[in-house]
């Protein structure tokens, strides 16, 4: 999956998400997207190469960086919970699908429950 592939992926991937927020709070190079209002993906440029951040488990963020080069630490984040995926031919779209879910995930877990709650009745 060249660049231009693994953004309009992952883009894709978490409009359709429920709830799901897009957001430019960084700038118009920075696509985020929320739920509740904390963040569980962006997309960015750096040094002209497109990447994913999401939010990663720290255990899984560990398994991930040895199983694949193209997953490395979160580019200007936490880089115990946060994981960048770059452009690589071995990228799946199921196996971005799959860390954007997580991710996710993560964040939900983290929001207090009345809001988890809130998500679960609507």
């Amino acid at each position: 999956m060249n660049g231009a592939q693994l953004h309009q992926a992952a883009i894709e991937i978490a409009r359709n998400l429920p709830f799901s927020q897009q957001d430019y709070p960084f700038g118009p190079e920075y696509e985020v997207f929320k739920i509740l209002e904390k963040i569980f993906m962006l997309t960015a440029e750096v040094a002209d190469v497109k990447i994913v951040n999401v939010k990663c488990d720290p255990y899984k963020s560990q398994e991930y960086q040895e199983l694949y080069s193209f997953i490395i630490p979160g580019y200007h984040m936490n880089k115990k919970h946060w994981i960048s995926i770059t452009p690589h031919k071995n990228l799946t779209t199921d196996l971005l699908q799959d860390l954007i879910h997580d991710s996710y995930d993560l964040v939900v877990k983290k929001l207090p429950l009345k809001d988890q709650k809130k998500l679960k009745n609507q």
